[in-house]
C-alpha cells in the first residue's frame, strides 16, 4: 500500500473515486457534497491531493481546496475503498494530507465540516477544535459547493451558522497546537454534540406552522 501525493497519471481513477464517494454518502445518510470526476481530476493535476493505491488497485483518497485567497484550507473529500476499510487507512491518508497541506499552505488555517464521528477523531488527533461556522472561511463559493448535500436546507434555514455537520479549525498561529500534549477532545462529547444537533433539526422540521404562518 502507498499513499502519494496524486498527479495527472492518476485521473485514471476519477469516476471510481466519485462513485465511490456518492455510494458512501447513501450507506451513511448522511450529507457528502458530491463531486464531477473533472473537479477530482483538477486537484490530482494541481497537485492538491493525494491517493492511496494496492499496486494499481484504487484505495483511498483525499484533495485540498483554498478558499479566501488561500487564508482557509480544507482537507476534503476523505474516502477509504470499501474493501479498504478497517484497517486504518483513513488515518494514514488524513495525516498525509493534513501534512502535505501545511507544506503547500504554511500560513492558512485548515478546516473541517463533518456529520462523521470518526472523521471528528482523526481532525482532534491532529489538533483541529471544533468551532462555529463563523470562524471558518466566509468564501461564498465554499458553501455553495454544499448545494449537493441532502442537509443544505439546514444551512439555509440558519443562514449559513449551523448545520448537522461540526466545524473543526486548525490555526498554525495558535499556541494550542502542540497536539501530543493537549487533552484529546472524546467519543462522548463528539456523540453528543450531534445527539443536539440532531434533536434540534429534527423539532424544529417537525414544529406544525402557526396560524400567522
Amino acid at each position: 500500500m502507498k499513499i502519494v501525493i496524486a498527479d495527472k497519471s492518476h485521473s485514471i481513477y476519477a469516476t471510481t473515486i466519485c462513485e465511490t464517494i456518492e455510494s458512501a454518502a447513501k450507506v451513511r445518510g448522511t450529507g457528502i457534497a458530491k463531486r464531477k470526476p473533472s473537479y477530482i481530476i483538477e486537484k490530482m493535476e494541481k497537485g492538491n491531493a493525494v491517493i492511496a493505491l494496492d499496486n494499481d488497485i484504487f484505495a483511498g483518497f483525499c484533495y485540498i481546496e483554498s478558499w479566501s485567497h488561500g487564508k482557509f484550507v480544507a482537507n476534503s473529500g476523505l474516502i477509504v475503498h470499501p474493501d479498504y476499510r478497517g484497517i486504518g487507512l483513513a488515518k494514514k491518508i488524513k495525516k498525509v494530507v493534513f501534512e502535505h497541506s501545511r507544506a503547500k499552505f504554511p500560513n492558512a488555517k485548515i478546516f473541517s465540516i463533518t456529520t462523521g464521528l470518526a472523521v471528528m477523531k482523526l481532525n482532534s488527533d491532529l489538533g483541529y477544535k471544533p468551532v462555529t461556522f463563523s470562524e471558518l472561511t466566509d468564501d461564498q463559493s465554499f458553501w455553495d459547493g454544499c448545494q449537493t448535500c441532502k442537509n443544505y436546507d439546514v444551512l439555509q434555514r440558519t443562514n449559513q451558522t449551523m448545520c448537522l455537520c461540526t466545524g473543526m479549525l486548525f490555526d498554525p498561529n495558535s499556541n494550542n497546537n502542540n497536539h501530543n500534549d493537549s487533552k484529546k477532545i472524546k467519543d462522548k462529547v463528539f456523540n453528543r454534540l450531534k445527539r443536539i444537533k440532531q434533536t434540534l433539526f429534527l423539532k424544529k422540521q417537525q414544529t406544525p406552522p402557526s396560524k400567522n404562518d
